[in-house]
């Protein structure tokens, strides 16, 4: 298991992009869709923050995403903790899931 994002609700996802870009020096990795939420991948050297255009309705607006190798075997680790979403296979083949930790965080799952 290691890192893979960080990822946050935004307003704007245009202005996010060009702040992240001008202000830190991020390149776009990736843009897609999700049902209907637009999301992009900002890259800083190993870091990736994840853009998300927000709806302005969501309470939790944030999350932090570990990649794992194993799916299913990592999601039995989590048994108890409820599952916020998921799991879903998107377009691009990643399997994710969110869970909601011991504290209210949320944490999402990824199999590449």
């Amino acid at each position: 298991m290691r890192f893979h994002h960080y990822g946050i609700e935004v307003s704007s996802i245009e202005d996010s992009i060009l702040f992240y870009k001008k202000s830190l020096g991020f390149v776009e990795e990736s843009r897609m869709f999700f049902e209907d939420e637009q999301i992009v991948f900002l890259r800083l050297g190993d870091f990736r923050l994840e853009l998300i255009a927000g709806k302005g309705d969501s309470e939790k607006n944030h999350h932090f995403c570990f990649e794992v190798n194993e799916f299913p075997e990592v999601m039995t680790n989590f048994r108890g903790f409820r599952i916020i979403e998921g799991p879903f296979k998107l377009q691009n083949g990643w399997q994710i899931v969110f869970f909601e930790g011991p504290d209210r965080e949320i944490i999402e799952l990824l199999k590449l």
